[in-house]
């Protein structure tokens, strides 16, 4: 299984914002759900999408996306929007599940379960020269970063991969795992 999880340090966890850009950067974590679950004329079934959100009104919130069993959406933001302001509000949607697990318990939970936890920095080994198979857990920051803390405690489970010396988007560094990950 392909799973991704992003740390957002201000994403709100409640519905009462009015766009996702002002919900605390909510807009980023759109944008990584689309690189993570979409390709072109569907979605991928074997990607499991967290982000752990840490903005107000109730921090933190974890979002968790199936592939597998996502339905009933488009690709477009304001889509998105509801769909998270729903989701948020307690409404349910088929393939998201929202619970207060925080970022350091879910990699625990993750390292418990036999998944490869691989932190993607600069400073990381080249994510070529890794053996890239089984359950991997692609952790990163949103346009902040990791905190230093939260990196610490999953480098203590897992290690950095860099895609090189570039610095990327949260969502074009997903782009970027899944398209070298599909040519495996």
């Amino acid at each position: 299984m392909r799973e991704f999880l992003l740390h957002s340090r201000t994403g709100y966890t409640g519905a009462n914002f009015k766009s996702l850009m002002m919900g605390g950067r909510l807009d980023i974590v759109y944008q990584c759900v689309l690189m993570a679950l979409f390709k072109s004329a569907a979605h991928r079934q074997d990607v499991v999408f967290h982000a752990i959100l840490n903005g107000p009104p109730n921090p933190p919130m974890h979002l968790e996306i199936s592939g597998a069993e996502l339905r009933d959406v488009r690709i477009d933001e304001r889509s998105w929007e509801k769909v998270l302001k729903n989701v948020l509000s307690g409404k349910s949607h088929p393939g998201i599940a929202v619970d207060k697990t925080p970022f350091q318990k879910l990699i625990k939970e993750k390292s418990a379960a036999g998944y490869k936890i691989l932190v993607l920095s600069n400073e990381g080994n080249e994510i070529n020269g890794e053996k890239l198979d089984g359950d991997m857990l692609f952790v990163l920051g949103d346009h902040v970063g990791l905190p230093k803390n939260d990196e610490s405690f999953a480098l203590r489970y897992g290690t950095k991969v860099s895609l090189g010396r570039e610095k990327y988007l949260a969502a074009s560094c997903i782009d970027i795992v899944n398209y070298h990950l599909d040519q495996i």
